[in-house]
Formats: C-alpha cells, structure tokens, sequence
C-alpha cells in the first residue's frame, strides 16, 4: 500500500530473520475488517509509516519461534500487549499502551507471512477444526474476540435482554455470544439479508429499522421485550453498526438500570443528553479489541460447536484484494470476507 485509495499492489520482501521472542507465522487466511478500510479509504492513520501491508485478522502456522509453538495453528490476537505495564497487571491488556497490531504497526496478515511477538499467540486445537478452516478461523483475531470481551465487560447474564445494532461483520458473533450467554436476543438493522441470516443459528427476534424513527423503533423494541417476557429494566444495549444513526439509536434505548456497549466506530458526533445516564443509573461501556487471556475461551466455544463462523465467512484468494476491498466499501458482500494468499 503507497497511498490511501490506491489499489493495493504485489510488492516482495524477504522473509524476515526472527528475534528471541518473535514468531514466524505462515498465514493461513486473514479476514477484511472495517478498520481496513479506515487505514485504506477513510484516512484514518496507521501508526507505522506507508508503505505498510495491512490485515490484524490473521491465523496461520508458526513456522519459526517458541519451541512448543513451532508447527502448531494459532490465531494472532489483533491486540498484541507488552504483558508487563500496569493496564496488563490490572487486567486491561487490550489496552495496553506499547501495545502492537499487524497492520498498523507492522507488516500485516495480506501476505505469506507474518513475524509477531510470540508470548500471546494462541494455540488452535484440533478439534476447532473440524467444522471450519483454519484461514476461517482467522476472524477470531477481532470479530469474534472483540464482542467476547464487551458481552463479558457488560455483565451480561442469563435472561437478560439483549439488543444487537447492527449485525455485520461483528454484530452477527455478538447475537450469537449473547446467546450462548442465556439473553434473550433482539437484533436490529437496516438490511433484511443480514437479520435473515441469523436464522440459521436460531435468532429470529428482529426489527428491520429501515425508514423507521427512533420514537416507532423504541416502541418495537418494547413489544419485543414483552413477548419475550424480559426484564424492562436492565437491558444490554450492543451497537456494532458504527454508524451515527446506530449510535443515536442505541443511546435512545438506554434506560433503567441498562448498559450501552459501544463497539462499532465512527468519526460522526453525536448530540446526547448525558443526564439520562444520571437519571437512569445507566453505563456506557466502551471496547478496544480483546485481551489475549480470552483467546482461548472463544476458540473452545468454537471447538465446542457452541459458536459458528463457517455459514458468516467466505474466503477469496488474496490476488483478489482490490475488488474484495472495494466491494466491501460499497456493501455489497453479506459475509465477512477472508483473504488466503496464494503466491504461486
């Protein structure tokens, strides 16, 4: 990549001669995610100067490293933390502030190989594998995980009621974590395809807010949660679309006792009433990728069948970037799109 908005060109490197505490990693697949296409077409900086190969959403086969890693199928966490600062000993690696990301800060995961810090690199047990690729698996790294970590930092417990804005990319996993957890799931969207999709696991509970106002959305969303005989107060709002509209959405259902989870990103402002927060009790919880020490949790859900991606994931050789790219900047893809290099 030479310049924002320009297609993305083969360029070759040498494979990199790896230090103590580095891995090697021949990528198995690496998935499109939105904060792609911010780096590529919306002008958000990375923080390693152009050119840089992006990707954070990789899985792939150490080649090199760690002596019990070598040969072994890993997920790379986007969110690489220097484990040893006070935000990792508190728990708070994901945001760590001498934290890496492939892709940002160096060389990412549209490529052949990859070189990481090898200490949180997580292992991809065999049985994961039966039911999904190993380059499928490759959104872990940040669709999957980064919905993990808000459901879990939202204390969201069985029978609450959960609402999903927004079911993309990312939304699609947290319906299903929020699932796996007990909630009782209402999704919203604007594209029918997307909330139709979700049957297939068992998600029927939808509202397609395309045209609709706040006011008529809110007073669906209530009759839902009649029918599902959930709480009215207490509600786990997700907003995953990273759009204003979503996100003034999402605020407006907040209510008693609720907690609004903000994971979706936009430049946009918003115009909030802040005093609601107050006058409800109410949180507004925010995310930044995953810690590490979850990794493993969300690969046993999927080893566990409990968690599907294969029916949310489709993979394209990775000669195909520009049009996957762009066909993606424009939405015209349903599921989240996995690059596998092929360099013959």
């Amino acid at each position: 990549m030479t310049a924002r908005d320009e297609p993305f060109e083969r360029v070759e490197y040498p494979v990199p001669v790896i230090v103590n505490g580095e891995a090697l990693v021949e990528v198995a697949g690496c998935g499109v995610c939105h904060t792609d296409l911010s780096f590529w077409h919306y002008g958000v900086p990375t923080r390693h100067e152009l050119p840089l190969v992006l990707g954070h959403e990789i899985s792939g086969t150490v080649l090199e490293g760690p002596s019990e890693l070598k040969g072994k199928a890993v997920v790379i966490p986007a969110v690489l933390p220097c484990g040893e600062c006070d935000l990792c000993r508190k728990g708070q690696s994901n945001i760590c502030q001498s934290q890496k990301m492939p892709g940002n800060d160096f060389h990412g995961g549209f490529a052949s190989h990859v070189v990481v810090p090898a200490r949180f690199l997580t292992p991809v047990p065999d049985k994961a594998l039966t039911g999904h690729t190993l380059p499928e698996l490759s959104v872990i790294a940040d669709a999957v995980s980064t919905p993990y970590q808000v459901i879990l930092k939202s204390g969201l417990e069985a029978g609450d009621f959960a609402v999903v804005i927004g079911v993309g990319g990312i939304g699609i996993y947290a319906a299903q974590i929020a699932q796996i957890f007990g909630a009782k799931v209402l999704t919203l969207d604007i594209a029918q395809e997307k909330l139709d999709q979700l049957e297939q696991i068992g998600i029927t509970n939808a509202i397609n807010t395309s045209g609709l106002g706040i006011k008529e959305i809110k007073k669906k969303v209530k009759g839902v949660c009649r029918e599902l005989g959930a709480p009215s107060h207490s509600w786990k709002i997700y907003e995953m679309s990273g759009t204003k509209a979503g996100q003034e959405l999402a605020y407006a259902l907040l209510g008693i006792a609720g907690t609004l989870s903000i994971v979706g990103f936009t430049l946009d402002k918003l115009e909030v009433r802040l005093s609601n927060l107050m006058a409800f009790d109410a949180n507004v919880v925010g995310t930044w990728g995953c810690k590490p020490e979850l990794y493993q949790d969300v690969i046993n859900l999927v080893a566990e069948g409990k968690l599907k991606i294969k029916p949310f994931t489709e993979t394209f050789p990775l000669s195909r970037i520009n049009d996957i790219f762009q066909q993606t900047l424009e939405h015209k893809l349903l599921k989240r799109s996995v690059l596998i290099p092929n360099f013959e």
